[in-house]
């Protein structure tokens, strides 16, 4: 790998974008409604919503109950439509008293107790929330929303038992994420939560969080910085683009890898367009401020090693489905905390260093050299 690399992922990612954001305005009239997976309506824009979505679970009156406390914030933007949020209110009390049981039913037996706790939490919050209304108190009305929804992603994530997929065996040689964890990495600006998935990308998830674990990042600048576009970092010391494993001497090459909605496993190798899926959606999409994905160089689909950005673009340009960045790069997470830092960060600026402060426990190592 040498610089050209660099020079080529710039002016051809650059020209994506740009085709991205007229393909974005200009056909959005004909591109195909979202997957019945996720709610129906325009893309979700929300990093955290699209963790929960993702997780592998099956369980509809969960699905429900989050679903009615996000549409919350869809009405408030909506000039406060308060009937409506009451409405959504009375939904997700309904489901935590009358259906709890269903809920519950999800829920592996050694895990039950924390799941009644939060149900328990939930009851309580949703009541308090329905206070917030009355008294139309809209900062209230958010930070409780918040909590609720937190409850309900500790609630969907108890649901989840054991890694849905086996990763192809070719990829054993690999660091693999088998769940998820929440990385901070504290730059010169300020710190940045992100949260990456391995049950959608656990080989691109696994490389990131055993780099950050070994502290390949730490003292890295940011190398591009395209406004409203990309912000890019991963870019070692020397020649390489990307890292070199010590104990092989060789650079360690990612794939392309990208999970598609109604999908088992991720696509390997190639992008969904070559794969003649032109209309599959991932199930993590470039629809979020700050999700996270792998760079590589556009001819090489297997090229990526280390280095990664942050998307930048405004979701309503480029939603799911309608932009030609999903499936093309894999997305492996998204930022939860920190917009106003990421807003910040340019050319130049540092990542001081970066740990993972939850999930280590999920990466696994190579099985082979």
């Amino acid at each position: 790998m040498n610089k050209l690399w660099k020079r080529w992922l710039e002016t051809s990612f650059v020209a994506l974008l740009l085709v991205t954001v007229f393909l974005g305005l200009s056909v959005a009239w004909w591109t195909p409604a979202s997957n019945a997976a996720l709610p129906a309506g325009n893309a979700i824009t929300d990093g955290k919503a699209l963790l929960r979505y993702a997780l592998p679970i099956d369980n509809q009156p969960v699905r429900k109950l989050q679903g009615s406390l996000e549409d919350i914030a869809n009405q408030l933007r909506a000039n406060r439509r308060w009937g409506a949020i009451s409405s959504d209110i009375t939904t997700a009390s309904r489901i935590v008293s009358d259906r709890d049981a269903q809920i519950l039913a999800s829920v592996p037996e050694d895990r039950k107790p924390q799941a009644q706790a939060l149900i328990s939490d939930l009851k309580t919050g949703i009541a308090d929330l329905r206070q917030a209304v009355e008294a139309k108190d809209k900062d209230q009305i958010w930070e409780g929303r918040a909590k609720l929804l937190n409850s309900v992603s500790q609630l969907e994530e108890l649901m989840v038992q054991g890694f849905p997929f086996e990763v192809p065996a070719e990829y054993s040689n690999l660091p693999q994420l088998k769940g998820r964890a929440t990385v901070e990495i504290n730059t010169n600006k300020g710190p940045l939560t992100v949260v990456v998935d391995g049950y959608s990308a656990p080989v691109t998830a696994g490389n990131f969080v055993d780099l950050v674990q070994h502290g390949f990042y730490n003292g890295l600048e940011f190398i591009r910085a395209e406004e409203s576009y990309v912000l890019q970092t991963g870019d070692p010391q020397g020649p390489e683009q990307g890292f070199v494993d010590p104990a092989t001497g060789k650079y360690r090459a990612i794939p392309l890898e990208v999970l598609a909605q109604g999908d088992k496993i991720p696509t390997y190798g190639i992008t969904l367009e070559q794969a003649g899926r032109y209309r599959d959606q991932p199930v993590l999409p470039f629809s979020a401020y700050g999700a996270v994905a792998m760079a590589r160089p556009e001819s090489d689909t297997n090229g990526g090693s280390s280095q990664f950005f942050f998307f930048l673009f405004e979701p309503e340009l480029t939603p799911a489905g309608r932009n030609l960045l999903d499936g093309r790069y894999s997305v492996f997470g998204y930022l939860t905390e920190g917009k106003e830092v990421l807003q910040q960060l340019k050319e130049g600026d540092k990542i001081e260093s970066a740990r993972v402060i939850q999930g280590a426990e999920n990466l696994v190592q190579p099985q082979s050299a």
